[in-house]
């Protein structure tokens, strides 16, 4: 097992957390589940950790939108702690909400704490969406995606606002997706239920520049085990674990 510790970060509302640190413990890693108010009172720090991951859920009950006060509270609360494991390089990952909390917290797209420039839109169907989706692996530089490259992952997603809307001209582009919705035969797809959200470009999931920040809308950690019907999540955590093994 990697010596190097994940953080956990969850918050009131968050509902995947256990099941995220089981799933890089499977995977080889070692993780430590922390609470957002831990941070805040000097319980624990960022620096600490070698990485971190932020799960689904729906933190402090999604009020004022989906991610919003937690990342409020990254921002305002933790910034130069925040600012520091940016800059250290160290791999960062949002899984459902914790997208959301990476994008409504300036993290993702372009590395801009307290800068807003993407968003994470309400799902076209206007209605929550509970399904399994396939996701086509681009060419974009991701250490949480090495060697996975034009492969279709398999994992469900449970989201009611995911639809991508990159909100600056200056914000990296489509380009930068490292996940797209495929269809049953591994094309990117805006078509309903393949594309549970109408993301444009089927956008399901992006990464920053250095590559070791990764946000996306499906559940990885639910598709680990070997009773699931995918253990395809389990190939991005082998990744951070490799990646801190170096």
């Amino acid at each position: 097992m990697s010596q190097a510790m994940t953080a956990i970060l969850y918050a009131p509302g968050t509902n995947c957390h256990e099941e995220t640190a089981a799933a890089i413990e499977l995977a080889g890693g070692s993780t430590e589940l922390v609470l957002l108010k831990d941070l805040i009172d000097g319980h624990n720090r960022l620096d600490d950790y070698q990485a971190a991951v932020i799960p689904g859920g729906f933190s402090y009950g999604d009020h004022l939108g989906a991610g919003r006060i937690f990342a409020t509270m990254l921002v305002a609360r933790l910034r130069d702690q925040l600012v520091r494991f940016l800059d250290a390089k160290k791999p960062l990952l949002g899984i459902c909400n914790g997208f959301q909390v990476l994008t409504e917290a300036g993290i993702l797209p372009g590395r801009s704490p307290g800068e807003r420039n993407m968003s994470l839109l309400e799902n076209q169907s206007a209605r929550f969406e509970d399904r399994k989706v396939r996701m086509i692996v681009s060419s974009e530089k991701c250490a949480w995606t090495e060697g996975l490259a034009g492969q279709t992952l398999e994992m469900p997603c449970a989201h009611g606002e995911g639809r991508t809307l990159f909100c600056s001209t200056s914000s990296p582009s489509p380009q930068r997706a490292v996940f797209h919705y495929g269809d049953e035969k591994g094309r990117p797809t805006m078509e309903y239920p393949s594309n549970p959200n109408g993301s444009p470009s089927a956008v399901a999931g992006v990464t920053d520049e250095t590559g070791l920040i990764l946000g996306l809308m499906p559940h990885p950690e639910r598709t680990s085990l070997p009773t699931q019907y995918s253990q395809d999540g389990l190939k991005i955590f082998k990744n951070l674990v490799r990646w801190l093994e170096q």
